[in-house]
């Protein structure tokens, strides 16, 4: 189903932000952790960066409002995000990844893909997989989910499929019969909305969607409708993007119901800003130039950039700089999605680390 014989690692860290507090404190270790704002009894603004699985069991998750997760887990243990503290630990784990392979692609602070064809076989990169597994346990003290593909989408979709701790291998010819009974929105890129919109066209899993002509996906979705229908059929082409080429970091939240509290989206703003500030130090870039992204109701996606006097891995003056960018669009109208890039990078390695084309409409 894909072009070249590849074979793609995607490794994503099981609940990483949650899991590194409970390594740095074993107490907290079955208990109900939520990183993210304040909750401040239930009346705190922000949105939850990610949780433990004992507090997935009571309906938190990431991009969650931190007043609803405290409404679900008022006895959970709240903590703020110590971007600086996670990045370090992420710089462990990259450099356990890159013994493995001279082409990976770290897409947040806590997931990469590596191109591992040279293994020669899906059993020998599925072998690799778990010796990278060990490795990270035995180093770092915390799990991660492996999936192993011929593309990078099926391999994204691998790894959440058994996760936490979880290793699922996807021949090429086992693609189809992988994807088919997958709901829609196991697709990257497919949200609430759009898997509303397929709903409605009676399209519910994977399969029903490969099934479809792309017209008629595209008279529904638009352009980005050609992109999800040849995912759903396992047509994979994007390369794994090594250290070398693009020169852009970003990350981006999709809130679970619009909004357009202010305190809330500049809140999660912030957040966004220090989450790609702690990558920078990571990568030990700098930066010139910070974009917002903001995308409302219907898609309608807009972005605003400065670049700034000097190249900097500030976290301050990135927050700010974002903050900024972010005043024009609190205009009262209900926001879906806001991200944050850093680019113009000089310094280090560099290299892109958003899954899609993080600003294509």
């Amino acid at each position: 189903m894909t072009a070249g014989g590849r074979i793609v690692l995607h490794v994503d860290m099981d609940s990483f932000f949650a899991s590194v507090e409970v390594r740095r404190n074993p107490s907290l270790a079955g208990k109900p952790v939520i990183v993210g704002a304040d909750p401040k009894g239930g009346a705190g603004r922000g949105v939850v960066s990610t949780c433990s699985y004992e507090a997935r069991r009571y309906g938190v998750h990431s991009g969650m409002p931190i007043s609803r997760a405290f409404d679900l887990c008022p006895h959970g243990v709240y903590l703020p995000v110590d971007h600086t503290f996670y990045a370090g630990v992420s710089e462990e784990i990259m450099a356990i990844l890159s013994r493995h392979t001279g082409r990976i692609e770290q897409v947040s602070i806590d997931e990469a893909y590596l191109d591992v064809s040279g293994t020669g076989s899906f059993a020998a990169a599925g072998a690799l997989a778990a010796a990278i597994k060990r490795e990270v346990r035995e180093e770092t003290g915390l799990t991660c989910s492996v999936g192993v593909a011929p593309g990078k989408a099926v391999a994204k979709i691998a790894s959440d499929y058994q996760k936490p701790d979880g290793l699922t291998v996807v021949r090429p010819d086992e693609v189809a019969g992988f994807l088919a009974p997958l709901p829609v929105e196991k697709i990257p890129g497919i949200g609430k909305k759009t898997g509303e919109d397929l709903r409605q066209m009676g399209i519910l899993t994977i399969g029903d969607l490969a099934r479809r002509d792309v017209q008629e996906i595209v008279a529904r979705l638009g352009r980005s409708g050609v992109r999800v229908h040849r995912l759903a059929r396992g047509i994979d082409d994007g390369e794994v993007q090594g250290r070398e080429g693009c020169k852009s970091i970003s990350r981006e939240t999709t809130f679970e119901a619009d909004t357009a509290d202010p305190s809330l989206l500049a809140g999660t703003l912030a957040e966004l800003a220090d989450d790609v500030a702690g990558t920078l130090r990571a990568e030990n870039l700098r930066c010139r130039t910070v974009t917002v992204k903001v995308r409302y109701r219907g898609f309608q996606t807009h972005t605003r950039s400065r670049t700034l006097p000097r190249f900097t891995a500030d976290p301050a003056a990135i927050r700010q700089a974002a903050s900024g960018l972010l005043d024009p669009f609190l205009n009262g109208e209900p926001v879906r999605l806001i991200g944050v890039r850093l680019s113009a990078l000089e310094g280090g390695r560099t290299r892109q680390t958003s899954i899609d084309e993080f600003f294509s409409p």
